[in-house]
């Protein structure tokens, strides 16, 4: 844990300082067997399981802070709707109800909170969850760059899924469904106002529909998981963490944009850390791979799915180069720099 005795920003950025404030702080004090999973939605208990017919009940929350509030490929507000959307698909529960927790800065144009709201609609519907119950506070002007939100959701979990992130199995493939790190490097973009000649747009989507598609053609799939703070390289490792295994993954597989690619290395980022808010990974037995990965690719949300490695005997992650040497991909620290040299 972090000796400074002070929150940093790269507490919350998705790496290793991250997981120190969120495993050794916060659930070290919280604890109970339905937090201890640490998957995207918790599963809760069979006393409301049984309300349910068979099926279980999956419920998480988030709260979305980003700058600026509109950009290419989403804002904020569908941003919210889909991240929670996603949270609960990727334990492999059919998502149904959503609030809407707003905390809105003294200042903000009404307008513009006019166009996150119709967005949270258009999102929400296009989902098809609703918007059950919320909360709006006014804070003073200065500090939260106009507006925070909080979603919870829950959703039922179809008794036959058996779907979390410490089930990944020596000889599985491991899948993603589309390029990586289309949301931040959007994200950055527009932020710094770099100028390109065609525009990156976030990847943010709600990914329910890609999920029952992948479910229903292969129903023995042990992780699904979406690959966002962090990008892929840290959604691995807690995988690879958690199941206790090793995981190994090609560069020449890796599908990419290559505006993105462009953007990462001029900015010196490395595209395997950038955040997804509209992509997943999936780790299928070998015998479910291509049925998996066939679903996917007849999906409007997945036409770039890829298999990108193996899980393996050992631990951590590796990824095989392009020149054919291997390297681990590590969890990282802070937040990715800029390259200087």
């Amino acid at each position: 844990m972090d000796t400074s005795g002070k929150i940093k920003l790269a507490h919350g950025s998705g790496g290793a300082l991250m997981h120190e404030l969120i495993e050794e702080l916060i659930v070290a004090r919280l604890s109970n067997p339905t937090l201890a999973g640490l998957d995207d939605a918790a599963e809760l208990p069979d006393i409301i399981a049984d309300a349910c017919e068979g099926d279980r009940l999956a419920f998480t929350t988030d709260s979305y802070v980003v700058q600026p509030l509109f950009f290419p490929g989403g804002d904020i507000g569908k941003l919210s709707v889909c991240g929670t959307v996603n949270d609960l698909a990727m334990k492999g529960a059919r998502p149904a109800y959503l609030t809407l927790g707003l905390v809105i800065e003294e200042g903000l144009a009404i307008e513009d909170l006019a166009r996150v709201l119709d967005s949270i609609a258009e999102t929400a519907e296009s989902a098809g969850v609703c918007v059950a119950a919320g909360d709006t506070k006014v804070v003073e002007r200065g500090g939260i760059g106009g507006l925070i939100i909080n979603t919870a959701g829950v959703g039922l979990i179809p008794a036959a899924t058996r779907v979390s992130g410490d089930r990944a199995t020596n000889g599985d493939v491991v899948l993603i469904s589309g390029t990586i790190g289309d949301h931040e490097t959007a994200i950055l973009v527009a932020r710094e106002g770099l100028s390109l000649e065609q525009t990156i747009e976030s990847d943010c989507a709600p990914l329910n529909g890609l999920v029952d598609s992948v479910l229903a053609a292969a129903p023995g799939v042990h992780v699904m998981r979406d690959p966002t703070r962090g990008g892929l390289g840290t959604t691995l490792n807690e995988i690879a963490s958690r199941s206790g295994a090793g995981i190994t993954i090609d560069e020449t597989k890796l599908p990419m944009d290559e505006r993105v690619r462009s953007v990462c290395d001029i900015l010196g980022f490395d595209p395997i850390y950038m955040a997804n808010e509209g992509k997943m990974i999936v780790i299928a037995p070998g015998d479910e791979a291509d049925a998996a990965l066939t679903a996917m690719k007849g999906h409007p949300l997945g036409v770039n799915a890829a298999v990108i490695g193996h899980v393996t005997e050992g631990t951590g992650v590796r990824l095989r180069t392009v020149v054919g040497g291997e390297r681990p991909i590590v969890m990282l620290e802070g937040v990715q720099l800029p390259r200087i040299c």
